[in-house]
């Protein structure tokens, strides 16, 4: 500030992530748009919130704080999917635990306004995005409330919300005042009622959960009491005749659902299930409504989604003049989220798989955002003249999924009009184009990059998507996998995969083919490594006996799994709470969802994806028995685990069968799943 004559900064930003200079870090990329805009911006980055004197080191913002956890949620940031601490934090400097506090948003948003009470206080990231209205907490086994009403935050930005803050930054530098401002998209406040000129359509109305009337027989119409039939002089013949009255639509921009109230869904898990259902229902940008949730005495008001940014504004966003490095106040701290992403490109935004587990979709949104060629080559030659220890290999070019980029429905109307909470479950819809020429093209421009000897795709990559473009199959297993390629069927059994929106194993065996083939011809030995979730909510214990026996056929033998952690406002969380399935009309009989919530069923479950760690054996042989399955016990190839148990002493682990026999041997194949 002194050496650019600042006696204040019109905007704060604080952020529980270090300070990384490049546009995959949330504080960096909002900083640098907002100074483009001709804004002074300051940064705290990872304040000490034990008091508010951290806050007050910039001074006193002209305009507000703008206040975010960083770029992970701050209780998955620090909790394992077994509400354990994480002994690292890979956004702060060396990796160190505790640069942040638990619900980060909350203590942030506090802390401001102890140092300035004055100041407005906006709030953003995935954290407040993700629990926006009333959610579900994992980590406290309850449902809280929005994050807007116990942070005090004067206004909630959620999704990428470009557009939505630098609106609001130049209507509060004009003079306006900050509650004065409620039609922004992607935003949310808090209103002591409804406006007289909205219409409230109750979301019970619209998807109704409980007992379901029988539908009105257009055949038998009765008229109403007092009601004169209108002949206009014709001849009485018997038949009566009814005149239809239609009321005109109503403008849906001045329609507002009313979700059932904080204190409805915090006591009826199929009311919380409903919530869900209506609020994912309404998230695209064509068609969804302002949505409202009483909490006591007040309304959270959520304004409809962000409309997406066209690629002329993803690549002014992704062209601005970033460091690309660490800030040089932590003296070349090792800080593992940059190592990971430092030669890596981000080519787009968005996801329309519509995964129930994921938080993409809430965040994001479903409608993919490209940036152009043009953009994405330039990152990748600024990458090579200015990242320190750049070797010439590109480690990703990707985003949230790996070959969506420049993906779209073939028609924006349709677009515009569509409900569906996935493009491509149950089937990939006839609306979608799926040609990946244009990502080929990418690929090979990429390559012929002067200084560039490899691109790498590390981003999860779509495989039903794939295998409808052989030819992208082919460009990606020939000049793309460095040996290893990770993807995610997540789990082997229909019934499991149907609770994910994820497709079948014919697709994932299908893209195996095509991978196999390709890396056959290239004269390449290259693995598929496949991702695994354990205890996703309606699975069963024969569910995963089954992935386990998959797992063996297919001889993987999984070193690191991940446990279903149900995130805030995802629609497997909603499962998770309620025992219900919101992918369908929430009843109180509809379909109960089986959900493995004990730790002992957790553990279980997770002991079936490492069915080869002798650790596992006995808690697999009392529930091998339990299930009737003992002829899986034994020491043949048939069998899933042995049945001689290894000993252990303080130097050595020793391996003593029993006489039935020896183990048979080992898979050879080793892979790492979530």
């Amino acid at each position: 500030m002194d050496a650019l004559g600042w006696d204040s900064c019109d905007i704060i930003l604080v952020t529980g992530d270090a300070y990384i200079d490049h546009p995959s870090f949330g504080m960096a990329l909002v900083g640098r748009l907002l100074e483009a805009q001709g804004f002074r911006v300051g940064i705290i980055a990872q304040p000490d919130w034990q008091s508010a004197e951290a806050f007050k080191v910039l001074g006193k913002p002209n305009l507000y704080f703008g206040v975010t956890a960083g770029n992970m949620d701050s209780m998955v940031n620090r909790y394992t999917a077994d509400r354990k601490i994480r002994s690292d934090d890979a956004y702060t400097p060396n990796g160190e635990a505790g640069k942040r506090p638990d619900r980060a948003i909350l203590v942030y948003a506090q802390r401001c306004r102890e140092a300035y009470s004055d100041v407005p206080v906006v709030i953003g990231s995935i954290e407040a995005s993700l629990r926006r209205i009333a959610h579900y907490d994992y980590w406290s086994d309850k449902v809280r409330r929005s994050v807007l009403v116990d942070s005090k935050a004067d206004i909630l930005l959620y999704g990428n919300a470009e557009r939505a803050l630098v609106d609001l930054s130049h209507r509060l530098a004009k003079g306006e005042h900050i509650r004065d401002i409620t039609d922004l998209r992607g935003t949310a406040f808090l209103r002591k009622g409804i406006p007289d000129d909205w219409l409230e359509v109750d979301s019970t109305s619209m998807d109704r959960p409980g007992h379901i009337d029988p539908h009105i027989d257009p055949y038998v119409m009765q008229m109403a009491e007092g009601a004169a039939c209108a002949s206009d002089g014709v001849p009485d013949t018997g038949v009566k005749t009814v005149q239809i009255h239609r009321k005109p639509k109503p403008d849906r921009a001045h329609q507002v659902v009313r979700l059932p109230s904080y204190e409805e869904v915090s006591h009826d898990p199929v009311m919380y299930a409903h919530a869900s259902r209506v609020l994912h229902l309404e998230s695209n940008p064509g068609n969804a409504r302002a949505l409202v949730q009483r909490h006591g005495d007040r309304e959270v008001w959520l304004n409809p989604p962000p409309i997406p940014l066209t690629t002329k504004e993803m690549d002014h966003v992704f062209g601005l003049p970033y460091a690309r490095g660490p800030h040089p106040a932590y003296k070349g701290a090792k800080i593992p989220a940059w190592e990971m992403i430092r030669f890596s490109v981000n080519i787009m935004r968005g996801c329309f798989g519509g995964c129930t587990f994921c938080s993409i979709t809430e965040h994001e949104g479903r409608i993919i955002q490209s940036r152009s060629e043009e953009s994405i080559l330039h990152e990748i030659e600024e990458i090579r003249d200015k990242v320190e220890g750049f070797t010439g290999i590109i480690s990703d070019l990707g985003g949230p999924t790996a070959n969506m980029y420049r993906l779209a429905c073939k028609d924006p109307k349709i677009e515009s009009a569509c409900r569906k909470l996935s493009c491509v479950y149950p089937d990939i819809c006839d609306n979608l184009n799926t040609d990946h020429s244009a990502l080929i093209q990418l690929y090979r421009k990429a390559r012929q990059i002067k200084g560039v000897k490899k691109i790498l795709i590390g981003s999860g990559l779509r495989y039903d998507l794939a295998v409808k473009s052989p030819e992208y199959v082919k460009e990606l297993v020939q000049h793309h996998v460095g040996g290893y390629l990770k993807i995610a069927p997540e789990h082997s059994e229909e019934n499991v995969l149907s609770k994910m929106m994820k497709p079948g194993m014919g697709a994932y065996d299908r893209f195996k083919q095509m991978f196999e083939k390709f890396s056959k011809e290239a004269g390449k030995e290259q693995y598929l490594i496949p991702y695994f979730i354990a205890a996703h909510p309606g699975t069963t214990d024969e569910d995963m006996l089954n992935l386990a026996l998959w797992l063996k056929r297919n001889n993987f033998r999984l070193d690191q799994v991940q446990t279903f952690t149900p995130t805030p406002m995802a629609m497997a969380t909603a499962m998770y709470y309620s025992g219900k399935n919101p992918l369908r009309k929430v009843t109180k009989t509809s379909e109960d969802v089986p959900i493995p919530k004990a730790g002992g069923k957790r553990r279980l479950h997770k002991a079936f994806l490492r069915y080869h760690d002798p650790a596992n054996w006995p808690l697999l042989r009392e529930a091998l028995k339990a299930m009737g399955r003992s002829d899986l016990i034994g020491n043949g190839k048939k069998h899933l685990i042995p049945a001689w148990q290894p000993t252990v002493t303080k130097a050595v682990t020793k391996t003593v069968p029993k006489p039935v026999g020896k183990p048979s041997a080992p898979g050879s194949r080793r892979a790492h799943s979530r």
